[in-house]
């Protein structure tokens, strides 16, 4: 059994399916998303289509990220709406919308919406592993964290370890580099892969990295070549 943790997608399909096609995953590996799975990027629908898709064949987790909490929490808060609205549900509502047509949030399915706000989770951990979609504060235990840590939260290099002593695996802050950020305890997997950057799959057991691009091109290393 492998563990893949695969980073924020933002409505990258194209990236995805890329990404999961030179995975090919088992039907015993253990896939783990980090959240963001919408804004930004141009399919926000069909990310969430594919992971749906996934998780009735495979074992997924799926976090939840800002991105996917202000979606969810948009139809109730005006507030939120309008943020959410230039934070890049524009072009997620674009991804529902009929041809021509804008789009509004009546246009997402039921089921779109369970994931949104009963699949989804805000943090998971494995024996020696946990995986948050920002960050965790580094003295409080995961049922603890606030949802300003575990949704918000930017990955700097002054995080300490958390006090667990397990190796944090986490999305939320962009690596305008195309390089996961890897300080030892703490491993960042957002690649800015609506930008011109890559969306990452880490294998934990091996380190080894997938990587994609919007265009479909496609990179194998280790995370320690790649950071190196």
């Amino acid at each position: 059994m492998r563990t893949l943790a695969i980073g924020d997608i933002h409505g990258c399909t194209r990236a995805l399916d890329a990404l999961l096609a030179a995975i090919n995953p088992r039907p015993e590996d253990l896939i783990i998303t980090l959240g963001d799975y919408v804004d930004r990027g141009p399919d926000s629908r069909g990310a969430i289509d594919r992971l749906l898709s996934l998780a009735k064949t495979h074992r997924v987790v799926s976090l939840r990220g800002n991105h996917d909490w202000m979606m969810s929490e948009a139809r109730t808060d005006p507030e939120v709406r309008r943020d959410w609205l230039g934070f890049g549900g524009r072009e997620t509502l674009a991804s529902y919308a009929a041809p021509g047509a804008e789009g509004s949030l009546d246009d997402v399915p039921a089921e779109h919406w369970r994931f949104l706000d009963r699949t989804l989770v805000d943090w998971y951990e494995t024996a020696t592993h946990f995986f948050v979609h920002a960050l965790a504060h580094s003295r409080l235990s995961l049922p603890d964290q606030p949802q300003s840590f575990l949704h918000w939260q930017k990955l700097t290099p002054a995080q300490p370890p958390h006090n667990s002593g397990k190796i944090m695996i986490c999305g939320h802050t962009a690596q305008r580099s195309g390089v996961p950020l890897d300080l030892g305890h703490a491993i960042c997997l957002d690649t800015w892969v609506y930008g011109p950057g890559w969306l990452t799959c880490l294998e934990i057991e091996t380190g080894i990295c997938w990587q994609a691009k919007q265009d479909g091109r496609l990179r194998t290393s280790t995370l320690e070549d790649l950071c190196m």
